[in-house]
């Protein structure tokens, strides 16, 4: 299948769990799991810096519109998307890695998987929930739930990347 289309699934299907299902979880107001963000992940590494900072925004806007939350969402997946190639560069050592074209968890292996989502979810999370308190008046509180909100988003995230395995890489 062509790799627009199944980005742009990809993003339809992440938009409608978060939305539909994942917005209307909310334990004790701490946990929100925030999935929609593997699309920005889940982007291929030769995509250009201008096309990954307008998916980010557009992402985010989009989540923005479905939860009257003006630019929170969008401002935070700017900035993982902006993040994105620093990480992965951190991670591999090189802009794009060799012999891969999109990162996944059955292309990159679970530790590299593991490290780079939880470095881009927390990169995510701390900007958006620091923005929406907009104070540090209330910073232990706020990094707690950080701390929360990436543990379940993360262990969320591992479980959606089974589904996206590609099954020719096995």
């Amino acid at each position: 299948m062509n790799k627009v289309l199944i980005n742009i699934i990809r993003f339809i299907g992440l938009i409608l769990l978060q939305v539909l299902v994942l917005n209307n979880i909310r334990f004790g107001g701490y946990i929100n799991p925030y999935v929609y963000i593997l699309f920005v992940m889940m982007l291929p590494f030769a995509m250009p810096g201008w096309m990954l900072l307008l998916a980010g925004f557009g992402m985010g806007l989009v989540v923005d519109m479905f939860m009257s939350t003006p630019g929170l969402h969008a401002g935070a997946g700017v900035f993982i998307a902006f993040a994105r190639p620093f990480v992965v560069q951190l991670a591999t050592g090189s802009k794009e890695p060799e012999n891969v074209s999109d990162p996944s968890l059955s292309k990159m292996g679970s530790r590299w998987w593991f490290s780079y989502t939880v470095t881009l979810v927390f990169a995510h999370h701390f900007i958006l929930f620091f923005l929406e308190s907009f104070s540090f008046s209330q910073f232990w509180s706020t990094l707690w739930r950080i701390i929360i909100s990436v543990t379940f988003t993360e262990i969320l995230i591992l479980l959606l990347s089974l589904f996206f395995i590609d099954r020719k890489s096995r």
